[in-house]
């Protein structure tokens, strides 16, 4: 009997609410990453809430380039969504093309950059690359491309 006590006190007290309302300074609320998504369809509440990346351009041409070239190109968005955007990652389709994006929640109304550098190295003719960024926008997840015509040595 006494082990049953012992066992129900050590149970009651380990699922013990946690009260904090408050978030800890180094995580975000849980508000921006609220997905609308339900079992039932959407929730066009939430959705109407969401923040969105709109692109300027989201295809970029750099035309020809010479063999072992490092060319950028940097795509500049605007967040016209009610909270704030966040970029959770970016990655190329290959190595030789390289995202940089914003680590910090982009406020509605504001913008920001993502720089892409495309390596030419071991490259030639036509290239198309393409880089994939998740987000917290409605549809998870945006694509930039980017193409180039590598000459010949």
């Amino acid at each position: 009997m006494k082990r049953y006590l012992i066992l129900a006190l050590l149970f009651f007290s380990a699922c013990k609410e946690n009260t904090k309302t408050e978030t800890p300074a180094n995580q975000l609320p849980t508000s921006i990453v609220n997905n609308p998504h339900t079992a039932n369809g959407m929730d066009t509440v939430a959705a109407a809430m969401k923040p969105t990346m709109d692109f300027k351009d989201t295809v970029h041409d750099f035309g020809n380039i010479h063999p072992d070239e490092v060319v950028t190109h940097e795509f500049s968005f605007t967040n016209n969504g009610k909270t704030p955007l966040l970029i959770t990652s970016a990655a190329g389709s290959c190595g030789c093309t390289v995202p940089e994006y914003p680590k910090e929640a982009v406020a509605p109304g504001k913008g920001g950059i993502i720089k892409v550098t495309f390596n030419s190295a071991g490259k030639k003719d036509h290239q198309e690359k393409s880089v994939t960024i998740h987000t917290n926008t409605l549809r998870n997840v945006e694509m930039l491309f980017i193409k180039a015509n590598i000459l010949a040595k």
